[in-house]
């Protein structure tokens, strides 16, 4: 297997550490809010995994539209690790948002605009990743895979303007003494892991396309020892 570059180790340890700041910021430095109580806290993880969620997919968008114009398939392992990032964080999104929910609703899922449009998106890259997983080869797959990632991209918009465009009373805001918005120590604790997602976002895809490459190179010798051997 490849080994990390020197780049690639630094970022797992400041990944490690931002990720622990942004642990004490939310469980520690953040008051609790008055009517969930400790429950809000889930509020961190959820919107942070959402922001990189979409952000994920931007890159997917980006890289398929760079691929199909130049062939490159750097761009294309690129797409692919994001896809598939997108697809844990997604997941996140939807199995903490409905906690989160619970002790705002008194039920588990609702289908208000955003999560409804969030599963959308949740089945609209699971089904990129089956693509990738398919049995077709080569640059056929590649293509395919890229105008799907352009097209999947369409639903990131339409979650995110959901509510605006659609209205929603289900979906639960944070309350404060000062009678809404966040309290100042909250949206720190915010920040902090919305930038501590990103770090890992970016760690995981540096990881995943190092995984690629190890695939690619396996693959590579295995066919030259076939041909060899014939």
């Amino acid at each position: 297997m490849l080994k990390p570059s020197k780049t690639q180790t630094v970022l797992g340890w400041v990944t490690f550490i931002v990720t622990l700041f942004a642990l004490y910021m939310t469980f520690i430095y953040a008051p609790l809010e008055k009517v969930m109580g400790v429950v809000q806290k889930i509020f961190y993880f959820h919107v942070a995994s959402a922001w990189n969620a979409f952000f994920a997919f931007f890159i997917v968008f980006v890289a398929s539209i760079v691929y199909l114009r130049t062939k490159n398939e750097k761009w294309d392992t690129i797409a692919k690790v994001s896809a598939e990032i997108g697809v844990v964080f997604t997941t996140i999104v939807l199995v903490t948002g409905p906690i989160w929910g619970h002790a705002a609703w008194g039920r588990w899922w609702t289908w208000e605009p955003r999560l409804t449009t969030t599963l959308i998106l949740w089945f609209i890259y699971l089904a990129y990743v089956l693509v990738r997983a398919s049995s077709i080869e080569g640059e056929k797959k590649a293509t395919m895979a890229a105008v799907f990632g352009i097209i999947g991209f369409i639903d990131v918009p339409i979650v995110f303007f959901a509510i605006r465009w659609w209205g929603s009373l289900a979906h639960p805001e944070v309350v404060t003494g000062s009678g809404g918005g966040l309290d100042p120590r909250m949206l720190h604790a915010l920040i902090a892991s919305v930038i501590a997602f990103t770090f890992i976002y970016f760690y995981l895809l540096t990881q995943g396309i190092l995984i690629e490459r190890t695939e690619a190179r396996v693959k590579r010798i295995k066919n030259q020892l076939r041909e060899r051997n014939n």
